[in-house]
């Protein structure tokens, strides 16, 4: 029984590392446009396909390139020009879609109803492109079982959730040890008072989508290394639950967000665990919705107050 239930938590820490990376992508931008960016989910969809296509060209599968690098440096160089060029697709997203609704003054709605259409054209156009398909991930990681006794935990298990820990202590400096960080809470604060101190807030907010976008490339490779098989709807379910685990944590903060991602992995796990796995979803949303019902603003958000 004891053996079930640590494997179980080990199982948890690793989906709500999922969770955790893409929830801190929506709390980002939240954060400093209060925007819900909806399309974030299937940003992680488009890092996964991007992954997939590097992944196989590094690995020697394309008879154009048929030079295969070592596994070590093929994975090293996908992460890297996955997170790049995701970062890419999200800044697109924000200089195409987002901004020139910001700069008209667009109600709040209306950018909320771009980012769901920014969504479905990622997920059609990947359709549309690629077909209907799955694609199966190429094998990059040599698969190691480390046996604690009776308890077994993979090598890819513990980087998952490794990074997800590190993303996080890494955006924690970023927002409050940096001067770019310093900018985007004051950006959340008065977006109109921060122009007339000299700072570009076009340049703050390319880079929060640059941080945000590259996240969701990092959970997108990392997800598809654990379960290898793609397909253009797989960013739907897991933005949407990444989306619930940040307003759970409190929208707008990184701690929470981060917490949000485990708890909810958590819940999700041991539903599984201990009923059928038809009610995950069920338990899941309901356990969310009580904690919603005890405190509106998540765990860590704290009410705000609205200028007169």
């Amino acid at each position: 029984m004891l053996q079930t239930f640590v494997q179980n938590i080990l199982n948890a820490l690793q989906w709500g590392s999922f969770y955790s990376l893409i929830a801190l992508g929506y709390t980002l931008v939240y954060g400093v446009l209060l925007l819900i960016n909806f399309a974030h989910g299937d940003v992680v969809m488009v890092g996964a396909y991007i992954a997939f296509f590097i992944a196989s060209l590094l690995l020697g599968h394309y008879s154009f390139f048929p030079h295969a690098l070592p596994g070590g440096v093929a994975l090293v160089l996908t992460i890297i020009l996955t997170m790049i060029l995701t970062a890419a697709v999200g800044v697109s997203l924000e200089r195409i879609a987002y901004r020139p609704l910001r700069r008209k003054g667009a109600h709040r709605l209306y950018v909320v109803i771009t980012a769901l259409m920014c969504g479905l054209i990622l997920e059609n156009g990947n359709l549309a492109l690629l077909g209907a398909s799955r694609k199966k991930f190429p094998e990059m990681v040599d698969k190691v079982v480390y046996n604690l006794g009776p308890i077994s935990v993979t090598n890819l298990k513990i980087a998952v959730i490794l990074a997800a820990l590190l993303v996080f202590i890494l955006l924690q400096f970023i927002v409050t040890r940096t001067k770019i960080g310093m900018a985007m809470r004051a950006i959340s604060y008065d977006k109109f008072a921060v122009p007339l101190m000299g700072i570009p807030i076009d340049t703050v907010i390319v880079f929060t989508f640059i941080l945000g976008s590259s996240m969701a490339g990092l959970a997108g490779i990392l997800f598809a290394l654990s379960y290898p098989i793609l397909d253009p709807y797989m960013g739907l379910s897991i933005g949407w639950k990444a989306f619930i685990a940040a307003v759970v944590g409190g929208i707008g903060d990184i701690r929470g967000a981060f917490a949000g991602g485990f708890i909810l992995g958590f819940v999700e796990i041991m539903v599984v665990a201990f009923f059928p796995s038809s009610y995950r979803d069920l338990f899941s949303f309901t356990i969310l919705l009580l904690i919603l019902t005890i405190r509106p603003t998540g765990l860590f958000g704290v009410p705000k107050t609205t200028k007169i």
